[in-house]
């Protein structure tokens, strides 16, 4: 590990015209990226468009695993292969602590985007504009991912480009959340359009989404009120514009989805794709609940998973936790979406996969996982507004949010006990059903423990009798290489 200056230097020695980071294999052993360099670079609004496609390539990258959105939570059970991450087992320690650099990769090159692109000609000042605000989106959700998963968190919004930049030390939570929401407020004033140019990329609606959700945390994690409350339920209506729930859950996870009437904002992989000095395959996180063929050679319904002979690794498998809350609704059409069992001849369960989503199965090769990753789509904000009134207590018109999901899902309205704290319970419980592997249970869980919904420690079967910070440590060398950081509380 190396210290933090040198962690969010990345870009330069890596372009090669407009395909940026294509042959980058190692981005932390890097000089800093010097002002020769860059006037070199920056001449056209070609440059300034293609370095934001690879912009996006490593927000991908940043974002494509289960680790840290997912494995501490509760909806995984050992697979059928090893692989079990330190998080879902919740043994983190400052010793073996995962390190935060391709998030600050993302905000490294959006803090260039912004010094550099801003000073380049445009023959169509819209696109410069919507390019501004693709990048303010992209440095606010980054630091969105970084004080969810760390907490406190250096905040950095100039370009390192020389050795002589001070060491950072991690900023107290309410001065990045005040960066994320001027991020926020400045993309809504650049984008422009009302709607979409392209759900695989950031738009005023995906920023009106980023919108609800940070405020959702702020009102609950920080303690920020009935003011973020009312902000976020405006913000998820405002996402919820022009869109219409899927009638089949299944086509949500369709390969091209973020074509989906549904999605605000969705990731998209290539089947041809390759990454890293070994010409390795990029696949969707998914693939880790996927198996292997050899292991359901003999199902009898082996036509029907989707497994893969070179792409998948069944490290997980679905919780029984969440199985049995979509049985708690036996006509829940999601329940068989989202996961399958292999069947053996005598009907015993041979593996328990995901099936969401599924990927693509070429005739000629293997199947492989490129489903789109989606970030934000309508069902999720139905229930930020859901959870938002339920917080302001205006529970009988949380119910009716909470309703409209469960009407999609085959399932009849929500019969239980109208006061806040059970209603708040179903409505996570019900973003635990709708939004599985979707990389949004363990915030939830933190959220809503936070909101004094639940007791997260006791939600989670890894974390029972445990005092484990819900925060991630950082690495022992990282803090011994600058002495401004601090190791996160509890550890």
């Amino acid at each position: 590990m190396i210290h933090m200056k040198k962690s969010i230097i990345i870009i330069f020695r890596c372009i090669s015209s407009m395909v940026l980071y294509t042959g980058c294999n190692s981005l932390l052993d890097v000089d800093p990226v010097s002002s020769i360099t860059s006037a070199n670079y920056w001449k056209t609004e070609g440059d300034v468009a293609g370095y934001l496609t690879g912009t996006y390539e490593s927000y991908r990258d940043a974002i494509n695993t289960t680790y840290y959105m997912e494995d501490r939570g509760d909806a995984f059970e050992p697979g059928l292969e090893a692989g079990l991450s330190t998080p879902w087992t919740q043994n983190l320690t400052e010793s073996g602590a995962p390190n935060w650099d391709k998030m600050y990769k993302v905000i490294h090159s959006c803090n260039l985007l912004l010094k550099y692109g801003e000073g380049i000609s445009f023959s169509e000042p819209a696109n410069k504009s919507r390019i501004m605000a693709e990048t303010r989106f992209l440095r606010a959700s980054a630091y969105f991912f970084l004080i969810r998963i760390w907490g406190k968190a250096p905040l950095i919004t100039a370009p390192t480009e020389n050795d002589h930049v001070p060491m950072p030390a991690r900023a107290p939570l309410n001065d990045v959340m005040a960066q994320i929401l001027a991020d926020i407020d400045a993309a809504m004033t650049l984008f422009p359009e009302e709607g979409y140019k392209n759900k695989g990329r950031a738009s005023k609606p995906a920023t009106f989404a980023l919108k609800a959700d940070v405020l959702l945390w702020k009102a609950k994690v920080l303690k920020g009120g009935n003011a973020d409350l009312e902000a976020a339920l405006d913000a998820a209506d405002k996402a919820s514009a022009g869109l219409a729930l899927e009638e089949t859950f299944w086509k949500i996870y369709a390969t091209d989805n973020r074509k989906g009437k549904e999605i605000i904002f969705a990731i998209h992989f290539n089947k041809d794709e390759k990454v890293g000095s070994d010409n390795s395959v990029r696949s969707h996180y998914s693939s880790q609940l996927k198996p292997r063929d050899l292991f359901v050679q003999n199902a009898t319904n082996k036509n029907s998973i989707a497994f893969s002979r070179k792409y998948a690794r069944s490290s997980y498998a679905p919780s029984v936790k969440l199985e049995d809350l979509y049985l708690k609704n036996p006509d829940d059409k999601r329940l068989n979406e989202s996961i399958i069992k292999a069947l053996a001849p005598d009907g015993t369960v041979m593996g328990r996969f995901d099936n969401k989503m599924r990927g693509t199965n070429y005739a000629s090769d293997d199947r492989y996982y490129d489903s789109d990753i989606i970030v934000y789509r309508l069902a999720e904000m139905i229930l930020f507004k859901a959870e938002a009134l339920a917080a302001l207590n205006r529970v009988s018109e949380a119910v009716a949010e909470l309703n409209k999901v469960r009407a999609r899902a085959g399932i009849a309205a929500y019969p239980g006990a109208q006061d806040k704290i059970t209603v708040e319970k179903e409505i996570l419980d019900e973003r635990f059903r709708e939004l599985y592997l979707e990389l949004k249970r363990w915030p939830d869980l933190f959220r809503f423990h936070a909101g004094g919904s639940i007791n997260v420690y006791q939600e989670v079967p890894n974390l029972a009798g445990k005092q484990t910070p819900l925060y991630f440590p950082i690495p022992r060398p990282q803090i011994d290489l600058n002495p401004n950081l601090e190791q996160t509380d509890g550890y």
